[in-house]
Order: structure tokens, then sequence, then C-alpha cells
């Protein structure tokens, strides 16, 4: 499972933009792990997708902001966790607390068998997945690579989700990005777009979100 893109933390210019970021200031005041929780504070706010007693699989959950959002999400005035919420990624996860960690690529046998053993038999209402690829520079590659990454996603919910559930997916727009919508559309009774506040205006990076998975043919 690709991880997310490098930053290029000695450049100066991204050095100044991240310590003037109010994102990044506000994830440091709040405990979150990076800016990107607000992305998906601000989709959920408005299209409420998380809900007590829910199962949500979070896939490319490193560092963990959005495993974050969904633990608290999930969890009720009382400060109990209802539901049951699984991350995986190819790269190690700093703890979370109530959260079930699973390290290994998605696709293979083995790991598929620890999320089924992780879920119990039960059906998911929510497929997260915040996963972006490595970034060469090259236009055509990182858009194919970044499609890639998105029919994974869509595999993943199409054999996990419950028929009302929900995928959230980043993608890029560009090259095959028509072609995924289409995809999803295909897939789902609705699909629409979503570019939060936080997701900065230069970037390509755009949010899908499907609605009611369909059966398939």
């Amino acid at each position: 499972m690709p991880t997310a893109k490098k930053k290029h933390r000695s450049n100066p210019e991204w050095i100044r933009r991240h310590v003037t970021d109010p994102y990044v200031k506000a994830a440091t005041q709040h405990g979150y792990r990076a800016r990107s929780a607000y992305k998906l504070i601000e989709i959920d706010d408005k299209d409420r997708l998380l809900k007590p007693g829910q199962v949500v699989v979070d896939l490319g959950a490193v560092p963990g902001s959005w495993t974050q959002v969904v633990r608290e999400r999930l969890t009720g005035k009382d400060g109990v966790l209802r539901g049951r919420i699984v991350a995986l990624d190819v790269l190690p996860l700093d703890p979370l607390p109530e959260v079930t960690f699973i390290q290994g690529d998605f696709r293979e046998e083995e790991v598929g068998a620890q999320l089924a053993a992780a879920l119990s038999g039960a059906r998911v209402d929510v497929v997260l997945s915040d996963m972006a690829p490595n970034l060469s520079g090259i236009g055509v590659a990182d858009a194919a690579r970044s499609s890639h990454l998105c029919e994974l996603a869509l595999e993943f919910a199409q054999g996990h989700l419950k028929p009302n559930g929900v995928l959230l997916i980043k993608a890029f727009q560009g090259s095959g990005f028509s072609q995924l919508v289409e995809q999803l559309k295909k897939a789902f009774v609705s699909v629409a777009t979503r570019k939060p506040a936080a997701s900065r205006a230069e970037s390509a990076e755009t949010y899908l979100l499907a609605r009611g998975l369909k059966a398939r043919p």
C-alpha cells in the first residue's frame, strides 16, 4: 500500500508555509498527528459519514490523523467508543486506543485474513482512503499511480461494504480522473466531489464521496 507523497521538508518555502499554516497550528493544539485531520472533519461535518455504532476501515492510515477523527466521532458523550475501527498501512502506526491496526498490504492474502478476523464477519459501514502515491513529478505516471490506488480502494469497498455503505477516497484531478468517477458511478448510487478548505487550493487533490453500494452484476 503506497504511502503519502514525500514533502520537501528542507525547502525554505515549504518550511515557511508549514509553520504559518493555521491547520498545522490547530492540529498541534488539538493533538492531531497531521493537518489532514481537518479535511475529514470538514467533509464529515457536511455529509455526516461517521456515527457511533459503525464499523470503519481506514486504508493507508499512517500517521493516524484520520483514525483519530474517526475515534472521536464514534465515541459517545460518556467517553465510550461505540463501534469498531480497523486501520491498515504498510508502514507502522503509533498505537491509538481501541483501534485495531494491521500492518501490511491489504491486497495480500495474509493481510486480508487478518482483516477478516478483525471484522469478525461484520460488514463495513465506511471505508476511508487518504492514500496517495510517492510522486515522481512525471504527471502521466503520477496520475496512473493515483488512479490505481483509488481503484484498489474501490475494489476493497465492493468486497466489504454494507449495501448502504460509504466510500471516501482521495483522488487527483488530471488524467484518468473522469474515468475513475465513471467507475464509481457504476458501483454506487451517488458520487460527489469534495474539496475541503484544508486541502490547499493549488493542490490537484480532491475527494470523491460515494454512497449506496450497488449489487455487482
